[in-house]
């Protein structure tokens, strides 16, 4: 090893070792990473892409101190590919360009793909970003970007296209405490080698104020540690009833010098800037005083400059309290002029005050009516005023401007019902005075001056029908019939519309997990892929045939995007996911449990599966409550023994306790999910459709039922009927519904479970 390689050596060793305790706990692999369980956590698509080296191009975003940095080393760390990271404040388009030749060598020579990581990408200038967009659109480079500023608005547009976005959220208390642990137990990088030890309530003051920061705790536990002098004696216990004294002991005294300002969130010009004002104003218009003044108070701890705050307030006063309340405008106003009298920190009571007014004032809306009459403007042609409005000391002899014209204050009331749009315009309402405050005092005014208004209006011009044009063209053949059945049994709709319902109850977010129980032709399973591009889907096929099938649709999608397709049955769900102990954040199926033999287990297996914030939401269809088949005919004509014998024998088909198929209903179904120990709610809805009852159809209701197989119709009609009766029935049906569409009823329970619900 020649000089220079030891001096470097040296160089690199002593920085290692000097490193901040924050620098040296940084995580190496992903399993030593804490947090952000909802990007990186077991199933997740960016845990599965760093794991499988399938990485795209991401931009993590995200507070300080959350784990943005941290995971592009994780993931230089774990990958093949050639790693260049560099910093946005530091770096030029020079280092772009040197860069994207270095990744191109890598790929010509050696194969390799380069990830380059830009950490702060939202410092590089358009310019910059303009100069990184080629290599990243052609794959020269897989591109991780670490923003604390929101990409959607600090990362140029076509950069963001094509790229994910992965939100990195501030940690948990539970984190922040598994960090601080990890760094007192750690004897290579951490304190694992010295005596230390943290009283409970000192831990307690250092993950309180690092909020959420595990930058800022690790600094905190840093300085509470090396500034605390070790003791040169320790007691060691006389007996096991004797505790332990450790040689640096850190109390609450210490941990408070150590950190004693909590780290707001916040910015003059980002995302918490923008966030935060957001909800101040919502909290006044929602007439929220407490929460108002959290936000105003949380602004102000942050520095925000107050006139921003009463420029907001004065906007505020007049879009949303307006008429209902008009002293809002003036207090406010009064409340500025006095704050640019007085300052911080006395100021605060005049923000205090001019917040609470609004907070507590009635509401109205009503000035939007502006809005209405610009857009008017806008899009009505140009329309002069009339005639007796205009001006008439040049020329109303000539032109006759201003005749007419009826003066307000010779008439009782000041008032005159008196036309003052355009005649165009005329009848047209932009002001819609609200219902509390002063403005329900002058509602009723100006609605009966207005209906003295258009009392007076001469009728104008008259407006014919809308011309209404109608051609439907001709479908031939086939394509016509087929249409013609998809239009008769609204199959396509109605399955839409249980889909949606089913999905919107599971409140399924971009990073979920979802486990769609009975996948069959992927009504479920593609929406559900849809919703949670960066999570994972895990759909159960019910055979080998329905795997086979949506493997193959799945194959037209990226390999690491594709759900995991499993066949069997929700009993074997413990077997088949048993390697990777998943909790899914939603489970979803449609007509999952109607045969299942066990609902309550089903139900106990499936708690087991959820996550604590996980959803469950199911559409089964109830066949105790279906459509009757005697009632789709006329039994009139039939003997009426024999008519309520067939009565009897359908009703004796749902009411069979032993059969999984019949013995439920919504409230039995509702009990099982409760004794799983989850939340559940049970709605009920019956549908109406069209059902062509054909020839096949017939032929399945009363053709004896193999050995194995259900009963069928006619198995249950012999068992109170002879075979001549039964023939007779048949007849009857044959006659009634041949080729015919008849209404056909279904009753659906919708099932929603959690442990929050």
């Amino acid at each position: 090893m020649s000089a220079d390689s030891l001096f470097d050596h040296r160089r690199d060793s002593l920085i290692e070792q000097e490193q901040p305790l924050a620098a040296r706990m940084r995580p190496r692999t992903l399993d030593e990473y804490i947090g952000q369980e909802h990007i990186v956590g077991p199933g997740r698509l960016l845990r599965r892409a760093i794991q499988a080296d399938q990485l795209s191009s991401v931009i993590f975003y995200g507070p300080p101190g959350t784990g943005k940095t941290t995971l592009a080393r994780v993931i230089a760390n774990t990958t093949r590919a050639h790693f260049i990271a560099i910093n946005a404040v530091l770096a030029g388009v020079k280092d772009i360009r040197d860069a994207t030749e270095t990744a191109q060598q890598q790929r010509g020579m050696y194969g390799r793909k380069t990830i380059l990581f830009v950490d702060e990408v939202h410092r590089f200038n358009k310019a910059q970003q303009d100069a990184l967009l080629p290599w990243v659109e052609n794959g020269v480079v897989i591109l991780i970007g670490a923003t604390t500023e929101n990409p959607y608005f600090a990362v140029n547009r076509p950069l963001v296209s094509r790229s994910r976005i992965f939100q990195l959220k501030p940690l948990t208390e539970a984190d922040l405490y598994a960090v601080a642990r990890q760094a007192l137990a750690d004897p290579e990088r951490g304190y694992g080698k010295l005596d230390v030890g943290i009283d409970d309530d000192a831990l307690a003051h250092l993950v309180n104020v690092a909020n959420g920061d595990a930058r800022a705790l690790l600094n905190a536990l840093e300085l509470a540690v090396e500034t605390t002098p070790a003791s040169e004696q320790v007691a060691e216990p006389t007996s096991r009833f004797t505790p332990h004294v450790p040689r640096i002991h850190v109390t609450l005294a210490v941990a408070e010098e150590s950190i004693q300002r909590r780290a707001v969130l916040y910015d003059k010009e980002g995302d918490y800037h923008f966030d935060t004002i957001s909800a101040y104003i919502k909290s006044l218009r929602g007439s929220d005083p407490d929460a108002a003044l959290y936000w105003l108070a949380k602004m102000v701890y942050a520095g925000e400059d107050p006139r921003f705050i009463f420029r907001r307030m004065l906007i505020f006063a007049g879009e949303d309290v307006g008429l209902a309340d008009p002293h809002a405008l003036p207090l406010v106003t009064a409340a500025a002029e006095a704050f640019d009298r007085v300052g911080l920190p006395e100021g605060r009571f005049h923000l205090t005050l001019a917040t609470l007014y609004l907070a507590t004032a009635a509401k109205s809306n009503s000035a939007m009516g502006f809005f209405d009459a610009l857009a008017a403007v806008e899009q009505e042609r140009e329309a002069e005023p009339p005639t007796h409005l205009r001006d008439g000391n040049r020329d109303k002899e000539g032109f006759g401007h201003g005749e007419g014209y009826l003066y307000p204050h010779a008439f009782r009331d000041h008032w005159v019902a008196q036309q003052y749009l355009p005649t165009a315009m005329q009848g047209k309402v932009f002001y819609q005075p609200g219902d509390t405050g002063r403005e329900a005092a002058i509602k009723d005014e100006v609605q009966r001056r207005r209906e003295a208004q258009l009392a007076a209006m001469v009728e104008g011009e008259g407006v014919g029908p809308p011309e209404v044009l109608t051609f439907t063209g001709d479908v031939a053949g086939r394509a016509r019939d087929q249409w013609l059945q998809r239009t008769i049994s609204g199959a396509g709709q109605r399955l839409a519309s249980q889909r949606e319902r089913i999905i919107q109850a599971a409140q399924i977010q971009r990073h979920h997990l979802v486990l769609d129980l009975h996948a069959g032709s992927g009504l479920l399973t593609w929406e559900a892929l849809r919703r949670a591009p960066e999570g994972h889907v895990i759909a159960l096929a019910r055979s080998a045939q329905e795997a086979s099938a949506l493997r193959q649709q799945a194959d037209r999608l990226p390999e690491i995007e594709r759900p995991r397709i499993v066949a069997g049955g929700i009993d074997d769900l413990p077997n088949l996911l048993a390697a990777e102990g998943l909790r899914f954040d939603a489970i979803v199926g449609r007509n999952t449990l109607t045969r299942h033999p066990d609902k309550r287990a089903a139900a106990r297996l499936l708690a087991a599966l959820l996550s604590e914030n996980g959803h469950i939401s199911l559409a089964e269809t109830a066949p105790a409550y279906t459509q009757r088949l005697h009632r789709l005919v006329d039994l009139a004509t039939l003997d009426e023994m024999v008519a309520q014998q067939i009565v009897a024998a359908e009703e004796a088909i749902y009411a069979q306790p032993d059969d999984p198929m019949v013995n439920w209903d919504e409230a039995a179904l509702q009990r099982a999910f409760e004794a799983a120990g989850l939340l559940t709610q049970v709605s009920v809805e019956r549908e109406e459709s069209q059902v062509q009852v054909t020839p096949a159809l017939l032929a399945r209701w009363f053709t004896p039922a193999r050995a194995g197989e259900r009963p069928s119709y006619v198995d249950h009609l012999r068992q109170r009927l002879d075979a001549a009766q039964c023939a007779q029935v048949e007849t009857l049906f044959r006659q009634q519904l041949a080729s015919r569409a008849v209404a056909w009823e279904t009753t659906l329970v919708y099932l929603a479970a959690g442990h929050q619900v």
